[in-house]
């Protein structure tokens, strides 16, 4: 039983097919990153796992069970779920907003994702007074102290600063090792290969590649998908654009 699948999973938003009959599954213990190009579909398979969106078709299921039928509480404690949008309504302090979602009780785990993002000396600052780069610090404690069994990321590292995007995917690593099943979208292909253990590629709302970061980042791939060209060099790829091949 995976901790996280869609099955044949179709979503039509607003007459665009967002996506078609994907097939994803991610286990505990694993950290799979999903990629893709913008518009490829990887925010609309996170939020319907999440449960935010309904499925034209096909299933999405947290531990097993569909999402469709969970309530929000049980999908609260299944998967943590942090969206790729930061605007946050009100100015609360850091420390309350690294709470949101998790249970009474849960002040040593928020100041302990606090600490792990580095984020200590922000606690008592206004959400809203922080800079961009601080608040989503903040924003991914708030997935990182919440007990669920899965998390769920929507590009948690845009907008940070190259250590604080190596900070996040260490942070995610080490909760996929510590048990936690974790699928996060992302755009940067090299961080992807660092810490992922799987990569799926979506491209027009279809997984297009499912394997190990090198098996799914093949010539053909990067070309079609991404326009680039790529040369391994002592497991890691330097990427270049291709000449017209990216397909639109």
């Amino acid at each position: 039983m995976s901790a996280l699948e869609l099955i044949d999973a179709t979503l039509n938003l607003g007459g665009r097919m967002a996506l078609e009959s994907v097939n994803l599954r991610v286990e505990t213990g694993e950290l799979v990153a999903l990629c893709g190009p913008n518009g490829a579909g990887k925010s609309s398979a996170l939020r319907a796992l999440a449960g935010l969106v309904p499925l034209t078709g096909g299933a999405a299921r947290l531990g097993g069970r569909d999402v469709a039928a969970m309530a929000p509480a049980e999908r609260a404690r299944a998967a943590a779920y942090l969206a790729q949008e930061r605007t946050v309504a009100w100015n609360l302090p850091a420390a309350e907003v690294a709470a949101l979602g998790s249970p009474p009780g849960s002040g040593p785990r928020v100041s302990a994702a606090l600490g792990e993002m580095q984020a200590t000396d922000l606690a008592a600052r206004g959400i809203n007074d922080l800079s961009g780069g601080e608040r989503a610090r903040v924003l991914i404690a708030r997935a990182l102290a919440q007990p669920a069994r899965a998390i769920l990321a929507d590009e948690p590292t845009a907008g940070l600063d190259p250590d604080g995007q190596l900070l996040v995917m260490e942070r995610l690593r080490a909760r996929g090792g510590a048990g936690q099943a974790v699928l996060v979208c992302l755009h940067d292909l090299d961080l992807a290969v660092r810490a992922a253990d799987r990569i799926v590629v979506l491209h027009h709302g279809r997984v297009r590649a499912d394997a190990a970061p090198r098996e799914a980042l093949t010539a053909a791939v990067l070309a079609e998908v991404f326009g680039l060209s790529a040369t391994w060099v002592d497991g890691r790829p330097r990427f270049d654009r291709s000449q017209g091949t990216r397909s639109s």
